[in-house]
C-alpha cells in the first residue's frame, strides 16, 4: 500500500516512507575492559597490601595525625612554602624582565644570579646562610669607599634560623622560577607586543595587562611544578634544627621509635599540600586560559552575551548595515593631520630597507602604499608611528616630529612616555589582528581609551559599544578573538584602534590574512573610513579597492619611491616603466 500523500496546487505528492528505527551497537574494546579490570585489581591489592598491614602502624599514625606539635610544624611548613614562593616569584619576576631587557649589563646580572643560584645545592645554601655570622659579624649599610655607615646590625641577631630559611628557599626559588617566567615571556607573539606598544599603552601596563597573562599559560605549569618542589623542599630546612613538619616528625619518631607510622603522618600532610596545590593549579590554568579554544564553546557558535547597558547587542544579531550609523559620523571631518617625510633611509644589517623617502600626504587624506613585496611599505608604516627608527631623516604628524625633539642639526629620541602620548594619535590596524586573545571583544576596545586616555571605564565601554556597532559586531561584545572569524576580528581591530580617535591611522595589508569571501567586509569598513576625515595610509594588494578609495597612490620599489599621484593617474597612465609593469602582473 502507497504511503499517504499531500496536494500541492492540486497536485498530489507522494509521501516517504518512515525510515524504521534501527538499534545501535556501539563497538566493543576487549582491551579496555581487560586493561580497567587490571587496573581495578592492582588497586585493591595495594590498598589491601597497605591497610591490612599491621606492621604500618595505623593506630599510631591516627595518634599523631592531629597531634598539636605535628600541625605546628605544618604550619611553618605552609609558612615557608608561601614566603618562598611569594618572594621567589617576585624576585624572578624582576629577573626574567632584567634578562629579557635591552640593557645587557641587566642581563648579564640576571644570567650570572640564575647560573649561580641554580649551580649552588639548597642544602648547602641553607647552611653558609645560618652561618654567615661567622664570615661577616656585621651587616651593615654605608657609603662606599668612605667611613659613613648609615646602618649596622651584629648578623647573627638580624639573621635567625627562620630568616635563613626563608632567605635560602628565595634565592634558590628566584633562580629557578626566573627561567620559567622568561620561557613563558617569550613565547607570547611579538605582534602582541608591537599592538600594545602601537595603542600607546605604558611599559608596566604592557607587561600586567597584555604579556604575563598570555604568558602564563606557558608559566603556570612549569612554575606550580616549581611550588611543589619548593613545599617538599622545606624538609630540608631540618638541617638548621627548625621545628617545620619533617624536623618534628623526626623528633617524635627518636623518642617513642615508631619511624614508620610518623614518617606516614608526614607523607599524608604533604599529599594534602600538593593535592591543594594541584586543585589551585586547575583552578588558575582555566582562568588564564581565557579565550582560548575550550570543549564546551564552540568557534562557529559563541555564546550569547548577556546584555548590558554597554554591549547593547541589537535584537536578533547584528543591525543591517543600512540600519547601522557610518564610521564617518565617529570623526568630525577635517580632523587628521598632516604626514610628512623627510629624507628617510633604513637598513637592517645590510639590506637597505628604506631609501631618501620624500613623500608628503594631506590632512584627511587616504594615500595607497602600493609595490611588490619587500618594497618597504610595511616598514613605512612602523616608522609612521615610530615602532621603528629611521637611520636618517626623520616624520612629523601634524607638524610634531614622530618620537624626537629636534635642536638645531640634531634629533633627541624622546622619552617612552612622551613617545606613547604622540603614538596616540597615530592607530595602527596590523596584517594578521594582534587582538589581544585572553581579552573579550569589548575589552580589547577599551583597553587603550582606559589607559592612555584617562577615560572612565563606564564611558569607554559606551565608546566601544558604539563602535562595535558602527562596525556591524554589537553581537559579539563579550566573545573572544578565537570565537570570530578574520573579518570579524580585523574590525574588531579596526574598532580598537579608532577607539583612541586618532588623527591618522596605518593599515598594514589589513586583508591579506583574509579569506577572498572575508575581505569585501573589511574593505567596506575601511571606504567608510575614508570618509570620515582622518588620514588614513593603507598598504595593500587590493587594487582595485586602492583605486576606488584613494585620493593618492604611492608606487614603491626596493625602498625607494617610484612615482605617487592620483589614481587615475598611476593606474591608467604611469609616467614609470616600473610601475606599468608591475600593474600589467597584478591588475
Amino acid at each position: 500500500m502507497s504511503a499517504p500523500s499531500s496536494t500541492l496546487s492540486g497536485i498530489a505528492t507522494p509521501q516517504p516512507a518512515p525510515a524504521p528505527a534501527l538499534r545501535i551497537v556501539p563497538a566493543r574494546h576487549p582491551l579496555q575492559l581487560f586493561g580497567t579490570l587490571l587496573a581495578l585489581a592492582l588497586i585493591l591489592v595495594g590498598l589491601q597490601s597497605v591497610l591490612g598491614n599491621p606492621r604500618w602502624g595505623w593506630g599510631t599514625f591516627a595518634e599523631w595525625f592531629f597531634a598539636r606539635p605535628v600541625l605546628e610544624g605544618l604550619a611553618r611548613t605552609l609558612w615557608l612554602t608561601a614566603l618562598g614562593t611569594g618572594l621567589g616569584f617576585a624576585l624572578g619576576t624582576l629577573l626574567a624582565l632584567a634578562r629579557v631587557s635591552g640593557s645587557p649589563l641587566l642581563s648579564a646580572v640576571s644570567w650570572g644570579y640564575v647560573w649561580l643560584f641554580r649551580s649552588i645545592p639548597l642544602l648547602v645554601l641553607l647552611l653558609l646562610l645560618n652561618n654567615l655570622g661567622y664570615l661577616y659579624s656585621t651587616i651593615e649599610l654605608g657609603v662606599p669607599f668612605t667611613d659613613i655607615s648609615l646602618f649596622s646590625y651584629p648578623t647573627t641577631q638580624l639573621i635567625s634560623v627562620f630568616t635563613a630559611a626563608v632567605l635560602g628557599l628565595t634565592l634558590n626559588q628566584a633562580a629557578f622560577s626566573a627561567e620559567v617566567i622568561r620561557g613563558g615571556i617569550l613565547s607570547v607573539d611579538y605582534g602582541q607586543y608591537e599592538a600594545a606598544a602601537a595603542l600607546g599603552l605604558p611599559r608596566g601596563r604592557q607587561i600586567r595587562r597584555i604579556i604575563l597573562p598570555q604568558a602564563m599559560r606557558s608559566i603556570l605549569p612549569a612554575a606550580f611544578n616549581d611550588v611543589i618542589g619548593l613545599a617538599k623542599s622545606t624538609s630540608v630546612v631540618y638541617v638548621l634544627a627548625l621545628p617545620e613538619l619533617f624536623y618534628t616528625v623526626q623528633v617524635i619518631y627518636r623518642r617513642n621509635l615508631e619511624v614508620v607510622p610518623l614518617l606516614m603522618v608526614a607523607t599524608v600532610w604533604y599529599l594534602v599540600i600538593l593535592t591543594v596545590l594541584s586543585l589551585a593549579q586547575h583552578r588558575i590554568e582555566r582562568r588564564f586560559a581565557r579565550g582560548q579554544l575550550q570543549r564546551e564553546r564552540s568557534v562557529s557558535k559563541p555564546p550569547t552575551p548577556t546584555p548590558t547597558p554597554t554591549a547593547r547587542p541589537a535584537p536578533g544579531g547584528t543591525r543591517p548595515a543600512s540600519a547601522r550609523p557610518t564610521i564617518a559620523t565617529q570623526v568630525a571631518a577635517g580632523t587628521g593631520a598632516a604626514v610628512t617625510l623627510q629624507g628617510v633611509g633604513k637598513s637592517f644589517g645590510d639590506q637597505v630597507v628604506l631609501d631618501d623617502v620624500q613623500l608628503e600626504l594631506k590632512a584627511g587624506s587616504v594615500t595607497v602604499l602600493v609595490g611588490p613585496s619587500g618594497a618597504g611599505k610595511s616598514t613605512l608604516l612602523r616608522l609612521i608611528n615610530h615602532l621603528e627608527r629611521a637611520d636618517h631623516g626623520f616624520v612629523t604628524v601634524g607638524g610634531q616630529l614622530v618620537g624626537y625633539r629636534r635642536d638645531g642639526d640634531t634629533l633627541y629620541e624622546l622619552a617612552e612616555s612622551e613617545i606613547r602620548r604622540r603614538r596616540a594619535d597615530v592607530g595602527m590596524v596590523f596584517q594578521s589582528f594582534n587582538l589581544f586573545p585572553h581579552l573579550t571583544a569589548l575589552e580589547n576596545i577599551i583597553e587603550a581609551p582606559m589607559a592612555v586616555r584617562g577615560i572612565p571605564r563606564v564611558q569607554a565601554e559606551r565608546q566601544a559599544a558604539d563602535l562595535l556597532e558602527r562596525v556591524g559586531l554589537s553581537d559579539k561584545a563579550n566573545a573572544y578573538p578565537r570565537q570570530l572569524s578574520g573579518g570579524q576580528q580585523q574590525r574588531i581591530a579596526i574598532a580598537r584602534a579608532l577607539a583612541l580617535q586618532p588623527k591618522v591611522l596605518l593599515f598594514d595589508e589589513p586583508t591579506s590574512a583574509l579569506d577572498p569571501e572575508l575581505v569585501t567586509e573589511v574593505l567596506s569598513v575601511i571606504e567608510e573610513l575614508a570618509r570620515s576625515g582622518t588620514t588614513l595610509v593603507i598598504v595593500t594588494h587590493e587594487l582595485g579597492f586602492a583605486r576606488r578609495v584613494a585620493d593618492h597612490v604611492v608606487m614603491m620599489d626596493q625602498g625607494k619611491v617610484i612615482e605617487q599621484g592620483p589614481p587615475d593617474a598611476i593606474f591608467d597612465h604611469p609616467r614609470q616603466q616600473r610601475t606599468a609593469d608591475f600593474l600589467a602582473k597584478t591588475l
